[in-house]
């Protein structure tokens, strides 16, 4: 990308957030000149939920760019090569047990994950570190142990089967995928470069050019799903929801469908998933504890953005049926 289109793209996009943000920011003084105040009370809520999503996300997606720039410049395909196992199973495990230790949200991660893959990094793999990372990393089971009222075993479960189901799921991604299944495979060939003998300096000036883009490129994405995830919250009836949960079935499904709509932060969606425990089985709140960091609504959009369509289709499936059943089938041990 030139230098010219580089800065004419950074702007347009970051003009079209300013603008929609403003509108959003401007709300409560049409509150006060308009005679619709029931249209106006329920586009207050959708305003202040679509901000609330966004500057819980923002931190994260700023902190994922900056090491999505690191892996660009200072990571090489040799070094990929030297500590990714050959072996398609081990490769997974090693992906999964570096997410567990990786501090990262689910919308942060998407692009660390797409800059890993072009450096190299097996496609099973990446999508296990992406499923651990905002899972089961150590600041999500501190807030979930405390969030149960310093119960462990909650926070046992969720970090054990966590665990277990990201590994089941990448090795599915592994059997019907090949390739890097990027949407868009030429954005990469082009953000190849060589900085092996640059000095620190202007390596670091190339990783920040590097976030910069891929801030705007997510940054969008994430508007969208945070905006659509504030949509079906404000219109969308939650108690209509939770008084579908009457049996095991159908309460897993409604605790899925609530972790996919709410699209919450990873570190804290254990406090609103605590609120739920006199109301659901254990079963039921682990599914909202582990479906959510995997796959929400925001995430999705991000997804959508990075690889194709019927990938991020066939991902959703494997994410939601592998999590359903297993825990519809271990219910009575848990």
């Amino acid at each position: 990308m030139g230098k010219g289109a580089f800065i004419t793209r950074s702007l347009f996009i970051a003009w079209g957030m300013f603008i929609l943000l403003l509108l959003f920011l401007i709300a409560p003084i049409l509150n006060n000149i308009t005679s619709f105040s029931t249209a106006t009370a329920s586009f207050l809520s959708l305003n202040t939920i679509f901000l609330s999503i966004l500057i819980e996300a923002l931190p994260f997606v700023l902190i994922g760019v900056l090491i999505a720039g690191f892996i660009q410049i200072f990571l090489t395909e040799e070094h990929i090569r030297k500590w990714i196992p050959k072996n398609k199973f081990l490769a997974v495990i090693m992906g999964c047990f570096v997410g567990a230790l990786f501090p990262a949200c689910e919308c942060g991660i998407v692009p660390i994950v797409r800059r890993l893959i072009t450096k190299g990094v097996p496609l099973p793999a990446a999508i296990g570190f992406m499923l651990t990372g905002p899972l089961i990393n150590p600041i999500v089971i501190v807030s979930t142990y405390m969030a149960f009222g310093n119960n462990l075993e909650i926070a046992g479960y969720r970090m054990i089967l966590g665990f277990i189901l990201a590994i089941i799921i990448a090795l599915l991604v592994s059997l019907f995928f090949q390739g890097n299944q990027f949407k868009r495979e030429l954005l990469h060939a082009k953000d190849v470069v060589k900085t092996n003998k640059e000095p620190f300096l202007k390596k670091l000036h190339s990783m920040l050019k590097h976030a910069i883009d891929e801030f705007f490129d997510m940054g969008k994405y994430l508007i969208i799903g945070a905006f659509l995830a504030a949509f079906v919250q404000t219109y969308m009836s939650t108690k209509a929801l939770v008084a579908i949960g009457g049996d095991l079935s159908s309460s897993l499904l409604v605790m899925m469908g609530l972790a996919f709509i709410l699209s919450l932060c990873s570190e804290a969606d254990a406090f609103i998933g605590a609120s739920f425990s006199s109301i659901f089985p254990t079963p039921a709140i682990l599914s909202f504890l582990i479906f959510g960091p995997m796959i929400d609504l925001k995430n999705t959009m991000m997804l959508l953005g990075v690889f194709r369509v019927k990938f991020v289709v066939w991902l959703f499936i494997f994410i939601t049926a592998v999590v359903y059943f297993s825990l519809f089938l271990l219910a009575e041990i848990l």
